[in-house]
């Protein structure tokens, strides 16, 4: 494996996606890495500078030649971490019985360190494999267990985005599962709060984001004082809004307005703000979303299962909200980012088309929905970047050098190129059929990732 690239000059040939329709291919390119990991410059053959940094590079033993092809590493906004052990389980359940009965149960016995330790580490080296270079985390209501799991992703060289869940209402959160009280839930994220800024100062991998699970199991006093906190302190926010009808409708019930409208009431939708699912958003409240620079985490395959319809993706990058790809472990069967691609395409398809062979194709879909797979390579990498306001997931000056090396040709890997493809079908290739054993080597910010 190659290892540490901070301070080399990388020769090789580069996919990225600089916005949401389009994408581009650096052939033969240089890319120059500073000593902290960011991208200093971008070269193509036949630019003035390309042949001398290639010179320089080789006389001072700094040029690494990566073979196969490079994608950005990607970036996963929505995964739950203790969940990773109900990966592919129990997903005929309706989403609030799934909680009660498989998932709350399940997240409790993180609280058992041994227990989450073999778990965490599982996740984060199956994640890197796979090529997710950043992921943001839900972790459980138990604060060691959280802070055990921002060290498992600082050791193995992934950038974690992490919360403690704060959950508090006995309404719809299980005893022996939930937060004392509000007072105990905002003390505790702001404790891992700390934690998570003495174990990274500069906050280039592991960053705490406030994290109130979702409104029903949160009390308004929890939601209003982590809202002040994410204020105080500048944190990112995540939050499930308006998954289901059942999540969808019990914000109309309790609130008399939208998740979004709640949410924002409290203070919680904001730059770097992350809204899992969010199905059924109104177009004022893609406004309001888009207004205040927070962002959708679009969760294509969990929404299969318990979002009971399928997310306007189209219409709302068209009201100007960002928007990233998740996983969302377990309620999503797959760890790969690819899968998520792949599915949000397939998704955009189906709300376009329509669903019920028994209506007319003119009634059938939501025209204007589809997305093109270069856009979906977009989400999940620029796009997620955008979503949580940081510098990853292109290859330009100014980013992370986040990086996956695609081997088509690795024994057991599911790539076919040919000789006449082009750069287009070469890409669309490459997100369509990459499995995991084509991944030869992952890099965050220049270190080679430990998985």
């Amino acid at each position: 494996m190659i290892g540490d690239l901070r301070g080399r000059i990388v020769h090789g040939t580069f996919f990225d996606a600089p916005g949401a329709d389009r994408a581009q291919c650096f052939k033969d390119a240089l890319v120059a890495i500073d000593a902290a990991g960011t991208i200093d410059r971008v070269l193509s053959p036949g630019s003035p500078e390309y042949e001398r940094t290639l010179r320089e590079a080789e006389a001072l033993d700094r040029l690494v030649r990566i073979p196969g092809l490079l994608l950005p590493g990607f970036v996963d906004l929505h995964v739950h971490a203790p969940q990773y052990p109900q990966l592919g389980k129990a997903l005929d359940e309706p989403l609030e019985v799934w909680l009660q009965r498989y998932t709350f149960p399940l997240e409790a016995r993180y609280a058992d360190l041994n227990f989450a330790a073999r778990r965490y580490t599982a996740l984060v080296e199956d994640l890197l494999a796979c090529g997710t270079t950043t992921a943001q985390y839900f972790a459980t209501v138990d604060l060691p267990a959280t802070k055990l799991l921002a060290d498992i992703c600082f050791a193995k060289h992934q950038r974690g985005l992490i919360g403690k869940v704060a959950m508090d209402d006995p309404a719809e959160c299980p005893p022996y599962y939930r937060d004392a009280s509000a007072e105990v839930g905002i003390a505790q994220t702001r404790e891992f709060i700390a934690y998570a800024r003495t174990l990274d100062p500069e906050g280039t991998s592991i960053l705490p984001v406030v994290t109130p699970r979702f409104t029903p199991s949160c009390t308004d006093g929890l939601l209003a004082g982590l809202g002040a906190l994410a204020h105080e302190t500048g944190c990112h926010v995540q939050t499930h809004c308006s998954e289901s009808d059942w999540a969808h409708g019990h914000a109309h019930a309790r609130f008399g307005r939208s998740d979004v409208a709640a949410l924002d009431g409290f203070g919680l939708v904001g730059r770097g703000t992350v809204l899992a699912h969010a199905n059924f958003l109104s177009d004022d409240d893609m406004e309001c979303v888009a207004e205040r620079g927070a962002s959708v985490a679009h969760c294509p395959y969990s929404n299969v299962y318990f979002a009971n319809a399928v997310f306007p993706l189209r219409a709302a990058l068209a009201k100007g909200v960002r928007v990233g790809l998740g996983t969302d472990i377990s309620g999503g069967p797959s760890a790969s980012m690819f899968e998520s691609i792949r599915m949000a395409v397939v998704a955009g398809r189906m709300l376009e088309s329509g669903v019920d062979p028994l209506l007319a194709a003119d009634v059938r879909g939501r025209a204007g929905s589809r997305i093109s797979l270069e856009t979906a390579f977009y989400l999940a990498t620029a796009g997620g970047g955008d979503a949580l306001n940081l510098p990853v997931g292109r290859f330009a000056p100014g980013y992370a050098f986040d990086a996956i090396a695609i081997d088509p040709d690795a024994p057991g890997g599911t790539i076919r190129l040919w000789d006449e493809d082009t750069d287009t079908a070469i890409l669309q290739a490459l997100l369509m059929t990459a499995s995991r054993a084509n991944i030869a080597a992952v890099w965050m910010a220049g270190r080679s990732a430990s998985h």
